[in-house]
């Protein structure tokens, strides 16, 4: 139980898997630190003179009512920001490596191909059972001739 254990977390996949998610982890990390220290005084510009920052509130008397638009702008600029280094750091230098380096698959057959292909194996298959069934007509053709000119002659008579 252990053994399958053990061969399960030393496999590649398996540590590349880890070590994606601590580096994802620690990126994170720093967007959001920059997105926090950077990002967020920026749209605090453009909030009014309260201190909760950029925002509006749904009940003027009541503070908890405030709905704060900077951690939303701020929440979908990490996404970009992490999106375009996965893509740019990752994704397009793995496309060229496997464009230029990889094999290409052989393109998969299209559904007329396929029952092209059928129509023809069936067809190459009933000629052969045509030529089988020719041959086999042939040999009791053959046997039964050998049999009537066995009937026509004389039989030999029986040695002692």
């Amino acid at each position: 139980m252990f053994k399958g254990f053990r061969d399960f977390l030393l496999r590649g996949n398996v540590i590349d898997l880890a070590v994606a998610v601590v580096m994802g982890t620690a990126f994170t990390a720093v967007v959001t630190s920059f997105s926090s220290g950077l990002i967020n005084p920026l749209l605090a510009v453009f909030g009014g003179t309260d201190e909760l920052g950029l925002g509006f509130r749904l009940v003027s008397s009541k503070p908890a009512t405030f709905v704060e638009i900077g951690p939303i702008i701020s929440a979908i600029l990490n996404f970009m920001i992490v999106a375009a280094v996965l893509y740019f750091v990752l994704i397009m230098p793995m496309r060229h490596l496997t464009n230029r380096f990889g094999t290409k698959k052989a393109a998969e057959p299209t559904e007329t191909e396929l029952l092209i292909e059928i129509r023809d194996l069936l067809a190459q298959r009933d000629a052969e059972v045509a030529r089988h069934e020719a041959d086999h007509r042939r040999v009791e053709a053959e046997v039964e001739a050998d049999a009537a000119a066995d009937k026509g002659a004389d039989p030999e008579p029986p040695r002692r």
